[in-house]
């Protein structure tokens, strides 16, 4: 079937609209542009003022987002008390980390500081601790809480804290790590993933920063306590890469605390975050001048992020990227439940069809769900990764099901069909614009209106010019085809 004509496209006359660049960057730094968030930018002056101060994530009042601690109350027991928890089949590890993914997936819907919601995922993915791992339930939480206080600060002040706290200690094996079992595994991913890379190191490096590390135990499997321990550390002179010290004090949280900042000070670290800040946010073949930029921000600032994501927005070639990043499957389900607008409920106890358990489901049906990629990489960001026929299938079936109120259908309330009426009756093409404002935060293209007309049923001989009320078989029956069409778009699976 072709599209029937669209000439004389009408517009709708809403709410000032975001420029191109102002809603290119809010898009890239927020999980969806909604309504409100678009007030939001146009009341601080424009997306600039808005963006520096969401580096300010303190200085944002945040009501509905801090309220969802209340939502599942076990998510701040002590270790002990979860791990008793599931011994005695009250509730096991993997509801616990469940419902820290919904947590999660509900605070980028709700949250008002945007920027620290993206830029605190980006660094669990970088540092990343899965939440499926053996036994790292009874501290994940609180290593959430750890990456997301530093996530707009130093690099140094959060790799100092996340590399010695007890999630990642039981997730690469530091806990169990001591002067005569030496285990090489977070040694290694330090230089690996967190700082300098491949290349820039030996395997008398990994050796030596694996005992450097030594000393930050966890009591596993009888009291969960996490401390440091002077007699498990190694001692005598490290050396790695260029970093040297006697290491003659069983204390080694000093030599830990140099070794850290001389890694997180690296130029090698610097070029490798400048990088994958570039793929996470611009393209994901950024050019090595833009790289290089960012990298020499990154050290003249004293690893300081501010700084760089302030360099990075401002850069000609993030102007260009418009449209370039496919949303991967957990944004595509944030987007989607921001661009609808619906609002949803505390989960009842016990119930799986409440829509704040069953988001969870939906990024499972996509494909990727909150910090579970297995492999300590961390998930992917590029657009390979998540541009698969699959994919984009099951995206297409999540919006139908949304978007016909069909699924999830406990705890939620959507919008009607008469609701997204702009006034008691419009042209179709007028609609369809406001649909495209609300849904995308842009006019509707030429493009998108041709498909909406080819998704409304044959039948009903929708044109462009066909007025629409309330009493329309097409909103009694059919809106959903038009909702459905407009999520599906490049428009909204892009960032």
């Amino acid at each position: 079937m072709t599209a029937r004509p669209t000439s004389r496209q009408r517009r709708y006359a809403g709410a000032p609209l975001l420029g191109t660049s102002a809603l290119h960057l809010t898009r890239r730094f927020s999980y969806g542009v909604t309504p409100a968030l678009s007030r939001e930018v146009r009341a601080a002056s424009g997306a600039p003022a808005w963006f520096a101060r969401q580096l300010r994530p303190a200085a944002i009042a945040d009501p509905a987002a801090e309220a969802l601690s209340t939502w599942w109350p076990s998510l701040t027991l002590p270790p002990g008390e979860l791990w008793q928890r599931q011994i005695e089949e009250i509730e096991g590890g993997w509801e616990v980390m469940g419902n820290y993914q919904r947590w999660l997936l509900m605070r980028r819907i709700t949250s008002r500081r945007q920027v620290h919601e993206v830029m605190t995922e980006f660094w669990m993915n970088h540092l990343h601790v899965s939440v499926h791992h053996d036994a790292v339930f009874t501290y994940r939480f609180d290593y959430d809480r750890v990456v997301r206080s530093h996530a707009l600060g130093r690099y140094v002040d959060l790799l100092q804290a996340a590399i010695v706290h007890p999630a990642m200690g039981m997730y690469l094996d530091n806990a169990v790590s001591t002067k005569t079992r030496i285990n090489e595994n977070l040694g290694r991913e330090l230089l690996e993933l967190h700082t300098v890379g491949r290349g820039a190191y030996t395997e008398d490096d990994v050796k030596a920063s694996a005992r450097i590390l030594t000393g930050h135990v966890v009591d596993m499997w009888r009291t969960w306590q996490a401390r440091y321990s002077p007699a498990d550390h190694w001692t005598g002179p490290v050396r790695v890469m260029g970093f040297s010290h006697a290491n003659s004090d069983p204390d080694g949280r000093p030599v830990l605390a140099a070794y850290l900042a001389y890694l997180a000070r690296h130029p090698r670290t610097a070029e490798r975050l400048a990088r994958k800040l570039c793929l996470r946010f611009v393209s994901d073949t950024p050019s090595a001048r833009l790289v290089a930029q960012l990298a020499q921000v990154y050290l003249a600032h004293d690893t300081a992020i501010g700084p760089v994501l302030s360099a990075l927005v401002a850069s000609p070639e993030f102007a260009a990227s418009v449209g370039t990043k496919v949303r991967d499957p957990g944004e595509d389900i944030v987007a989607t439940y921001r661009a609808l607008g619906v609002t949803v409920a505390p989960p009842p106890s016990g119930e799986n069809g409440a829509a704040a358990t069953a988001l969870l489901w939906q990024c499972d049906g996509l494909g990727a769900v909150p910090h579970a990629w297995p492999r300590p990489d961390g998930q992917p960001v590029d657009n390979a990764s998540w541009a698969s026929p699959s994919r984009m299938l099951a995206s297409f079936e999540m919006h139908w099901s949304m978007s016909g109120r069909w699924w999830p259908s406990e705890g939620i309330t959507y919008r009607t069909p008469r609701a997204w009426l702009p006034r008691a009756r419009v042209r179709f093409d007028v609609l369809i614009d406001h649909m495209a404002q609300q849904l995308l935060g842009t006019h509707a293209s030429p493009a998108l209106l041709s498909a909406c007309v080819i998704a409304c049923p044959d039948d009903l001989g929708i044109t462009p010019s066909t007025l629409i009320g309330a009493d329309h078989p097409l909103m009694q029956w059919s809106f959903h085809r038009v909702i459905a069409t407009i999520l599906d778009s490049p428009a909204h699976l892009t960032r």
